[in-house]
């Protein structure tokens, strides 16, 4: 398929800036794929959708503190900085990404927090805002980190246009996030409320855990028309026997298996067998799912409303269907349903 059939009109007003006042009561719109039919619903809703012996696949990564704020060497001049992955312990090697990038080259310094608690240089150039930063620092790597993290922000998405909020630190993170390592959250995820959850599991659902550190290649442009060119962005992820066990012991007895957001989605079908099952996992994916594509594992998908011309609307079309998807899209523009990662949600039956 082609970048330019994602595209949709998509009126910035319908771009949340905050999430719903309860996690489990933003909207629902359920989507059937056997009859195309939509429903209005609101998120706890979904436990009448449930049934004993259903398993929800969700993904327990943990967003870090992973944006700084700093001055570049002499000029002084303000900068960003995006922590993307930890290139080498000891080095303290960093992937970044930085903005405005034209101005930041090997060899600058670069300096962050008051007193200039932490000094990191640029030794090399990965893409066009991409640098990789080894951060000067003399202490014990338990301090570096504890230093890094305290100077930090929550790095919410650039297209939620305000400044982050003390509140973010809780609202950008699922009641479930364990492991540490994701620069954005896996959005699908912060539906969830402990009451949601513990209503499932008195029906008989269970909860399957798997890790997948979404990364910041989920909101780059696509820069090609052909799908096939796109080159995405490695991502780590892990899935253990535990959960292994829990899917496939479900799509045995004819069970719902929901994949709880792109990212558990994805992982899923990186460590899908031909037969269908999945076994454990320990490295990256680059999966990059769009239409067509044939499904070996969930039979049900949630996930929130995506932008245009996004990995993740790619992925959700494939698994609804182009057609029903873009039906969709339209009917929630209509219905002032609220986009990205604070927005709405979509379950596909």
């Amino acid at each position: 398929m082609k970048l330019s059939q994602f595209k949709f009109n998509l009126p910035s007003e319908l771009i949340a800036l905050h999430p719903t006042a309860n996690r489990d009561e933003a909207r629902l719109m359920v989507v059937d794929r056997r009859t195309g039919k939509i429903e209005h619903r609101v998120f706890k809703d979904l436990v009448d959708y449930t049934k004993d012996g259903d398993v929800f696949v969700i993904n327990n990564t943990k967003v870090f503190p992973a944006k700084l704020y700093g001055e570049k060497e002499k000029t002084g001049a303000k900068i960003e900085v995006l922590l993307l992955r930890e290139l080498n312990h000891e080095s303290r090697l960093w992937d970044v990404l930085v903005d405005p990038a034209r101005k930041i080259r090997i060899g600058n310094k670069l300096y962050f927090g008051e007193g200039d608690q932490l000094v990191a240089e640029v030794i090399d150039n990965t893409t066009s805002r991409g640098r990789t930063l080894r951060f000067l620092f003399d202490g014990q790597y338990d301090e570096f980190k504890k230093t890094l993290f305290s100077l930090g922000h929550t790095p919410i998405p650039k297209e939620i246009n305000r400044e982050e909020t003390p509140e973010d630190v809780e609202d950008f993170q699922t009641i479930y996030a364990k492991v540490e390592g994701a620069v954005s959250a896996p959005t699908a995820g912060l539906h969830f409320s402990k009451i949601l959850m513990k209503r499932l599991e008195i029906i008989g659902a269970s909860f399957a855990e798997l890790t997948l550190h979404p990364g910041m290649g989920n909101f780059r442009d696509i820069e090609v028309e052909d799908l096939t060119k796109h080159k995405p962005d490695s991502e780590e992820m892990y899935i253990d026997q535990n959960c292994c066990d829990l899917v496939n012991e479900a799509n045995q007895r004819h069970n719902n298996v929901f994949a709880v957001g792109t990212t558990s989605l994805k992982a899923l079908e990186t460590a899908a067998t031909i037969g269908g099952k999945i076994k454990p996992f320990s490295g990256w994916t680059n999966r990059f799912i769009f239409p067509p594509y044939t499904f070996s594992v969930a039979n049900c998908m949630i996930t929130n409303f995506h932008l245009p011309k996004s990995p993740m609307m790619m992925e959700v079309a494939a698994f609804a269907g182009y057609d029903l998807l873009m039906k969709a899209y339209k009917e929630a523009v209509n219905e002032k349903y609220r986009f990205f990662t604070y927005g709405d949600a979509m379950l596909i039956i």
